[in-house]
Formats: structure tokens, sequence, C-alpha cells
């Protein structure tokens, strides 16, 4: 079957979609995704290397309001970037830790130093500021324990603000998902 063009209402409605669209810009909101849209989004998280012409198959529509689609949902920061997903284990950096970190003391200054550093370590491949009894969660990407050590040693631990950190180890990855919900 042949993907379907939009109809003229279809036309109406990018139109009205294009107008509340830069409103959306001009007041830095979300705008309403319509069901295209969404299925923009659902194809291009299982594969980002479909062709527009591709895409444009699959969720059955003409190729150029597709291009238009993905470049506006691009623009307005639903689809932020295009990445490869390599295999860690294959990379010798297959050893997952999840640490904990509590700053001696939290003000802005000393939370952006920390943060700073901490995007600065490829090692860490995720960092996140928390509630609860520690401020920060890193995710950390190694070959083994004893990098790991080393790692916390002369880096982490380095960083004049660190009070404590408790580290939990990955023994099993049983769900690891890129995409979210749509």
């Amino acid at each position: 079957m042949a993907p379907e063009t939009e109809s003229t209402e279809g036309r109406n409605a990018t139109n009205s979609l294009d107008y509340s669209t830069r409103e959306a810009e001009k007041r830095n909101q979300f705008y309403h995704l319509d069901e295209k849209d969404e299925d923009i989004l659902r194809a291009l998280q299982q594969n980002a290397r479909l062709t527009n012409k591709e895409l444009a198959a699959k969720i059955h529509l003409s190729t150029t309001p597709t291009f238009e689609r993905v470049k506006r949902l691009e623009r307005l920061g639903y689809i932020q970037q295009y990445t490869a997903i390599l295999n860690a284990s294959k990379l010798n950096k297959g050893f997952t830790v999840f640490c904990s970190v509590k700053l001696r003391r939290l003000s802005a200054e000393l939370a952006e130093a920390f943060t700073n550093m901490v995007r600065q370590v490829p090692e860490v491949t995720e960092c996140y500021n928390i509630s609860g009894s520690f401020d920060y969660l890193l995710r950390i990407q190694s070959p083994d324990m004893k990098y790991y050590q080393q790692f916390l040693l002369k880096v982490i631990g380095r960083h004049e603000n660190v009070a404590s950190l408790e580290s939990t180890f990955v023994m099993e990855e049983i769900k690891h998902e890129y995409s979210v919900s749509v």
C-alpha cells in the first residue's frame, strides 16, 4: 500500500500546526503532538537510520510533510540528537557502577564545580542531581573493579567537596531502554 499524502484537511491541520508551533516556540512551551508526530518519534527511536522515504512509508505520509515534521520535532527539542548505541562489554567498559555522591556543602558554586568536573570525565556516562541522603547519582562504565577503585581515588575522590561515596555494582543488566514512552 502506497503512503497516503495529506488531504486538504490534513494540509490545513499542518498549517495550524505551523502556527501553533511558532507560538509554542515564542513561549518556549510544548506544543500538542498529533498521532503522526508520535509515530515519527516511535519509529526513529527504533531505528534512527531510517531514510526520510522509509520513515514516510512507515507512518503512511508523503516525504515532504514527513521531512517537515521531523525538522519541527528537532527544532522544538523533542528530538535532541541521533546516536549509535555501543556495546560496552566489547569495548572493555562493561563493568557498570552506580556511585552515589554526597557533597560536604551545597551551594550553587560548589555544585557547579562538581558537575563541570563530572561532565569532563568520560567514564561517567550519566549524572543525576537527586534527593535523599546523597546529592548525585553517577553511572560509571569501567573495565573492572581495580580500574574503578583507581578511578574513585584519582578522579572522584580528589574533588575537594566530596564528603562521601557509596558504590552499587551491577551484577546483571535486566533492562536498559534508551527510548521514552510515546
